[in-house]
């Protein structure tokens, strides 16, 4: 039998090839998922960048550390603690220090992120002076970079000042450097202190106050903003290459296996005629699975070839974008080449598995008979199959919104559950193919003449051939409604939220890092017209059944200006009643009752009892916690509601807002601006990664539909020819398979959108039990994009094969003699 399935290799070369390259497509994609993902689990370390040349270097404490019965837990501070000056005046006495504050700065035409420190701080980066001089009077400074040049006046929300100096950028920071006295006026606290002395000494003074960091040698990098940056980016790459490599292996092993298990029912008839000849089961059986092992190993081996050269192109890309620090780059890996290419071959085999034995255990007649027309395509064991996964996805989804419904507004839910109604719907497509093609097909059926008929006749006989050319299409759409879609839905349920829980007339945002400052605050409050409840961004530490450390964003605003400006979803208790010995916390708490009292540590690390005031609903997530100013030291108001008095002008009050936070950089929107520019949006790791399976899903559909139709049609060449001698033209013979290519996506686009539409709908029920009401958002310009590039492959695949095949005489196509 290895000699027959060698010989059919050779004169069934275009059905194999189909095979060949979806399997090899598939192996690729895997690789070049296994290995970015291997090349993003570890992080090299860091060196240190603005203290490199510090001999020693004091930190206040920056991280909450709380014992627990399994070892201290450990959270970052959302308000790190300045250096207490009583240690910068003991540290002193060893040696020389240099006092660091780190401070925001806004000016006209800098960067964005411009950044302010003392200059004695920019010699231990080393920062040398390129141009001009270091500055010696409160209005002048030193740049980093070429965006200013000596002699330049800089307006900024603290004055103007004059560039004196430049220094080349080191690549880390856009720095505007002030004179020691200066920075201290603009940023009184001591965030950090850099000391000339013996690091043991430093450890000794600093060993009495808690949560001080004393760092020398390579620890000096974690006094860097943002020490950690690489080693997070990199676990928001990991989640990214392993949510892409999950849907990436479930896509082609789900297409690889249709394609296969097509490839094999394509030759009922020559299974039929071996039958007839005298081949047992068993021989059968093993010259299908010695075909599949011979194409499997040699589509498996090319496609880790074809792996290895995609894997970089993928790594230059994401690191392109933005979204992979710029060492980033593919390892020298082999764990997932051995992955891929067992994959493959276990894929490879895996889906002939059902159809060979079906072609064995058939007898020789009933095998002819059936070569002729799909029946008894559904098996028990397809029907038990694909009942079950059906059953259990939908129960799973059932079971999910009575009990946990905020689960199903996660990432890793909304992009898993789809996968188990797509192989539901493909193996229960045998039984949804016909009644869908002859609902599609209904009206073209109508018109004059065959051509409607014959096409929907064609695909609703077929039932293999429309199923495996609709699978493809079905996985894409499904895809593509179901991650985009639950996205665009849970950003307009948080939109709806927020325009719901406003009720302010006018909000104004920014002030940068160090929020609106006091004097700010009093000049909006002296608006005429004007009510303002200012707000500050800050976090609460909980610890949840003695083990877990739970952080709670929170917002602190006075009460009662709370209640005049925000319609919090409340399920018990009144804004009103939260004061300083209290909080108002969400239902997600594990203690949620309102009275009840729970230990707390606040932002800046102290530890606190406060009652419970009032409990509000989950949301979509975003309803943290709400404290008094008075609990949330250390944070600095970013954000003030406004409500018109009765009468007010708010044109005019619009106009003295502005005016107020001209200076702090501040904007002033009505709600429905605030709303439009604070609109949720995807992150970018997350964006990326969606378009990345995305596009993946969409280029193996392409590719894999094109194969499956360039393998059908060239099996229909004899149907094609009879067509021809019946009397129709070419042109219209090219047209009947046209219409049923675009037929056949059109089954899979709908099948698509049946699963999209069933995730959704959970996500809709999910929202609505968690008391936020919005519309269900269709990505219908994806949807269609990818529907309608299908569509443009299906009819180049099928109409170009045809097409040349229609060049010979149709007698010779179809076995007749003149």
């Amino acid at each position: 039998m290895l000699s027959i399935a060698l010989h059919t290799l050779r004169t069934r070369w275009v059905t194999f090839v189909g095979s060949f390259i979806a399997l090899a497509l598939g192996v690729a994609l895997i690789a070049v998922m296994g290995l970015a993902l291997a090349s993003s689990l570890d992080a090299p370390q860091r060196e240190p960048e603005r203290f490199a040349a510090a001999p020693v270097v004091v930190e206040g404490a920056d991280t909450l550390r709380v014992p627990s019965p399994i070892g201290d837990r450990v959270k970052k501070l959302a308000h790190p603690r300045p250096v207490p000056p009583s240690l910068v005046e003991e540290l002193g006495e060893l040696g020389r220090t240099v006092e660091d504050r780190s401070f925001t700065v806004r000016a006209d035409g800098a960067p964005g992120d411009l950044v302010g420190h003392p200059w004695s701080t920019a010699a231990f980066a080393p920062y040398r002076i390129a141009q001009g001089r270091a500055p010696r009077a409160v209005d002048e400074v030193v740049t980093t970079g070429d965006w200013a040049a000596p002699g330049q006046e800089l307006r900024t929300a603290t004055g103007t000042v004059k560039v004196v100096g430049t220094v080349a950028g080191l690549g880390f920071e856009d720095a505007v450097f002030y004179t020691d006295a200066r920075a201290a006026q603009l940023s009184p606290r001591t965030d950090r202190l850099v000391v000339d002395a013996d690091a043991a000494a430093v450890r000794g003074k600093a060993a009495g106050t808690e949560g001080v960091r004393v760092l020398t040698g390579d620890d000096r990098r974690l006094a860097d903003a943002a020490p950690d940056r690489d080693s997070e980016a990199l676990v928001a790459m990991n989640a990214m290459f392993g949510t892409a490599g999950g849907v990436t292996g479930f896509v082609s092993v789900f297409v690889v296996a249709s394609t296969f298990a097509f490839a094999v029912a394509q030759r009922r008839r020559e299974f039929g005629l071996l039958r007839t000849a005298g081949a047992t089961p068993g021989q059968i059986r093993r010259m299908v699975f010695a075909e599949a092992l011979l194409v499997g190993v040699l589509a498996s081996a090319a496609g880790c070839v074809l792996g290895a050269y995609g894997a970089p192109k993928l790594a230059q890309w994401v690191v392109d974008g933005g979204i992979a620090p710029r060492w980033f780059k593919i390892g020298d890996y082999t764990w997932p080449y051995h992955m891929a290419f067992w994959t493959g071959l276990l894929v490879a085999l895996c889906g002939v598995v059902a159809a060979s034995w079906r072609a064995g255990r058939t007898g020789p007649a009933e095998a002819l008979r059936e070569a002729s027309v799909d029946a008894r395509t559904m098996t028990w064991g397809r029907w038990i199959f694909g009942a079950g996964l059906l059953l259990t996805g939908l129960g799973m989804l059932a079971f999910t919104l009575f009990t946990e419904p905020v689960d199903l507004l996660h990432r890793k839910t909304y992009i898993s559950r789809p996968m188990l109604l797509i192989t539901a719907c493909a193996l229960l497509a045998p039984v949804l193919v016909r009644p869908l093609t002859r609902l599609i097909a209904w009206l073209p059926a109508q018109l004059p003449g065959a051509g409607g008929m014959l096409v929907r006749e064609n695909a609703a006989a077929g039932v293999r051939r429309t199923a495996a050319i609709a699978a493809p299409v079905l996985v894409t759409v499904a895809l593509a409604g179901s991650l985009l879609g639950a996205t665009a839905t849970l950003n307009a349920a948080k939109a709806a939220e927020a325009r719901q829980q406003n009720t302010a007339d006018f909000m104004v945002s920014g002030g940068g890092d160090a929020g609106f400052d006091a004097a700010a605050l009093r000049r909006m409050r002296e608006v005429p017209g004007a009510r303002i409840s200012a707000s500050a961004e800050s976090a609460v530490f909980v610890l949840e059944e003695g083990v877990a450390l739970i952080r709670s964003d929170a917002r602190a605003a006075d009460p009662a200006m709370l209640a005049r400006t925000t319609r919090l979803p409340l399920a018990a208790g009144r804004v009103s009643d939260l004061d300083d010995d209290s909080i108002i916390v969400n239902e997600e708490w594990a203690q949620h009752t309102v009275g009840q009292s729970v230990d707390v540590w606040l932002g800046d690390g102290s530890k606190k009892s406060l009652r419970i005031a009032a409990v509000m609903h989950i949301g979509t997530g975003d309803n943290g916690v709400y404290v008094t100013p008075r609990n949330a030291p250390g944070a600095s108001v970013d954000e003030v509601g406004v409500k018109l008095d009765s009468g007010a002008d708010p044109a005019a009050v619009a106009a003295g807002l502005r005016s107020a936070v001209k200076e702090t950089g501040g904007s002033v929107y009505t709600k429905d601006q605030w709303v439009r520019a604070t609109y949720p949006q995807t992150n970018s790791t997350t964006r990326v990664g969606f378009i990345l399976v995305l596009g993946i899903a969409l280029l193996y559909t392409a590719i894999a539909l094109a194969n499956t139709l360039v393998m059908a049609t060239s099996d229909r060449v004899r149907d094609l020819a009879v067509l021809r001698l019946a009397g129709a033209t070419k042109a219209q013979v090219l047209r009947v398979v046209a219409a049923e290519s675009l037929m056949v996506v059109a089954v899979g686009a709908v099948l698509g959108l049946l699963v999209a539409g069933l995730n959704l709908v959970g996500i809709w029920g999910a929202l609505g039990i968690l008391h936020v009401w919005s519309p269900i958002v269709l990505p219908w310009s994806t949807l269609g994009a990818a529907v309608g590039v299908c569509a443009v492959l299906a009819v180049l695949a099928s109409v170009a094969p045809a097409g040349l095949s229609l060049r010979h005489r149709p007698v010779e196509l179809a076995g007749v003699r003149e």
